[in-house]
C-alpha cells in the first residue's frame, strides 16, 4: 500500500455535516416517494408487513454502511469501493465495479434521477418523452457545470438541498400522524399475501421481495467512501457521517409512510395503486394542504432528486481517477484541474455517458436495471471487511464494525437471499445486472491483454 505520487492533490474541503448531506442526499431522492407502491404490491398491500420490509431494508444498508465505514476510516483513499474490491479479492473485482459504475450503475444513476425529476411534473403538466429527455439532459449540463467549478461550490449546493427536500417529508410525517383519521391495520396477518397458508421460507421470500423495492430508495449511501481523500477528518468523520445519515433515513422512511396510512384509506390506497398513481406522498399532501401543499412537495422534491443526481456527478469521477493512476482507465480520467482541484475531464465524459443512457432508455429501464448490479458488488464489499483484517491484521482501523463476524455474515446472507429471490420473482433485472458484470469482466481482459497481461493493481491514490 505505497502511497503514489500524483497530479495535484484533492481539496480538504468536506466535514461532517457535509458528509452526512452527501450520504442522505443521495439517498433521499425520489424513491421515498413512490417505491412505497411497490412494496405495498409485494406484500400482497399488507400495511404491517410492508413497515416490517421498509425497517428490513434500512437494517441491511445501516449495517453495510458499518462496513464501508470500517475500510473507508482504515483506507482514506479515493477510489472508495474500487480499491476495497481490489484489495479484498482481485484486481479484476475493484475494475468491475469501477467499469459497471461507468457503464450503468453511477452513469444510469444520474439519468434515472435527472428524468424522474422532470417526470414527476407529469402530474401537473402535458410533457412529451421528447421534452422529458430534452430537460434531463439540461439538468445534468447544469450538474456537470457545478462540479467542474470545483467541490467547495458543490457541497454548498448539496447542503442546501438537503435542508428543502426535508421539507415535505417531515411536513407529510407530522401532518399526518397528527390529522391522520385512519386507524391502519398494521398486523403481521399473511392473509391476502403471497405467503398465505405457507410455512417460513414463504414468509421470507415475500419479506425478501418487497424490501428488495425499497433498496432503491437506501441507494446511494457508499458514495461517501469515494470522496474519503477530501474530508478534512475522516478517521473520525466518515463513521459517524455514515451512521447518522443512515440511521436518520431509515426513521425517516418508516414513520413518512406510517403518516401516508394515517391519512389515506386502504381502499384509496389499493385505488390510486391499481390506476398508476404511485405517489402516495402527493396525494396526502393534496388532501391535508391543498394545492399550494402539492406545488410546495413538487418543488422541494425536485431540489432533492436533482441534489441526489449531483452527488453522483461529484462521486463517480473519483472513482475513474483512481482508477486512471493505476493505468486502467484511460489517462485522461487522472486529470486533475490545478485550479479548482476536481477531475474535470472525468467529470465531463460521465456526464456524457448519463446523457446517453438518457436518450436511449426510458426511466422505468433504468431503475429496473441499477439495484441487482448494485446488491452483488455491495455483498461483496460488505465481506471483504472480514478478508481485510486477515490479508492486514497490522492495518490501522479506527472504527470497527459492531457485531463483528457474526453481523458481516449475516448481511452477505441477506443480500444473497433477496438477489437470489428476486432473479425468481422479477428475473429481467437480474438477468439485465449479472449481464452487465459479465461485460465488464470482458473489457477488464481485454484492457489486460492490450497492456501486455499488466495486472490492475487496485492500489489506489493515497
Amino acid at each position: 500500500m505505497d502511497k503514489k505520487n500524483h497530479e495535484g492533490s484533492f481539496k480538504k474541503a468536506i466535514g461532517p455535516f457535509s458528509g452526512i448531506s452527501i450520504v442522505a442526499g443521495m439517498v433521499i431522492g425520489s424513491g421515498v416517494y413512490y417505491l412505497g407502491s411497490y412494496v405495498l404490491e409485494r406484500t400482497g398491500m399488507s400495511l404491517g408487513w410492508s413497515l416490517v420490509a421498509w425497517i428490513v431494508g434500512g437494517l441491511i444498508t445501516i449495517i453495510s454502511g458499518l462496513c464501508f465505514a470500517e475500510l473507508g476510516a482504515s483506507m482514506p483513499v479515493a477510489g472508495g469501493q474500487t480499491i476495497y474490491l481490489s484489495r479484498a479479492y482481485s484486481p479484476m473485482w475493484g475494475f468491475l465495479n469501477g467499469f459497471s459504475c461507468f457503464l450503468l450503475v453511477g452513469s444510469g444513476g444520474v439519468a434515472a434521477l435527472a428524468m424522474a425529476a422532470v417526470t414527476a411534473y407529469r402530474t401537473v403538466f402535458e410533457i412529451s418523452d421528447v421534452m422529458v429527455k430534452v430537460i434531463a439532459i439540461l439538468i445534468i449540463l447544469v450538474l456537470m457545470t457545478i462540479n467542474l467549478l470545483g467541490v467547495k461550490e458543490m457541497t454548498l449546493y448539496q447542503n442546501f438541498s438537503m435542508v428543502i427536500r426535508l421539507v415535505p417529508i417531515i411536513l407529510i410525517i407530522i401532518v399526518g400522524l397528527a390529522t391522520g383519521e385512519q386507524n391502519p391495520d398494521l398486523s403481521l396477518s399473511l392473509v391476502g399475501t403471497s405467503a398465505e397458508g405457507g410455512n417460513v421460507i414463504s414468509v421470507i421470500s415475500m419479506i425478501g421481495f418487497a424490501t428488495f423495492a425499497s433498496l432503491w430508495a437506501y441507494d446511494g449511501w457508499y458514495n461517501l467512501n469515494t470522496v474519503a481523500e477530501e474530508m478534512r477528518n475522516p478517521k473520525k468523520d466518515l463513521p459517524f457521517a455514515i451512521i447518522v445519515s443512515l440511521v436518520g433515513v431509515t426513521l425517516i422512511y418508516t414513520l413518512f409512510y406510517l403518516a401516508v396510512y394515517k391519512v389515506l384509506p386502504m381502499q384509496d390506497i389499493v385505488n390510486m395503486i391499481s390506476d398508476g398513481n404511485l405517489y402516495l406522498g402527493n396525494e396526502v399532501v393534496a388532501r391535508t394542504l391543498g394545492g399550494t401543499g402539492t406545488w410546495l412537495v413538487l418543488i422541494c422534491m425536485t431540489i432533492g432528486i436533482v441534489g441526489s443526481a449531483n452527488v453522483n456527478t461529484l462521486c463517480d469521477p473519483r472513482t475513474y481517477y483512481a482508477m486512471a493512476h493505476e493505468g486502467y482507465f484511460p489517462k485522461i480520467f487522472g486529470h486533475l484541474d490545478e485550479k479548482h482541484g476536481v477531475p474535470s475531464y472525468g467529470i465531463m465524459i460521465s456526464s456524457g455517458m448519463a446523457i446517453l443512457l438518457v436518450i436511449f432508455n426510458s426511466l422505468q429501464d433504468l431503475t429496473d436495471m441499477l439495484i441487482f448490479a448494485t446488491s452483488i458488488l455491495n455483498a461483496m464489499t460488505v465481506y471483504a471487511v472480514l478478508i481485510m483484517r486477515k490479508k492486514y491484521p497490522d492495518l490501522e482501523r479506527p472504527y470497527k464494525v459492531w457485531g463483528g463476524k457474526v453481523t458481516i455474515v449475516i448481511t452477505c446472507i441477506a443480500y444473497l437471499i433477496l438477489m437470489v429471490n428476486e432473479l425468481l420473482d422479477a428475473p429481467k433485472s437480474g438477468l439485465i445486472g449479472i449481464g452487465v458484470m459479465v461485460v465488464s469482466a470482458c473489457v477488464y481482459f481485454y484492457f489486460k491483454k492490450k497492456n501486455g497481461g499488466k495486472e490492475y493493481q487496485g492500489e489506489g491514490i493515497e
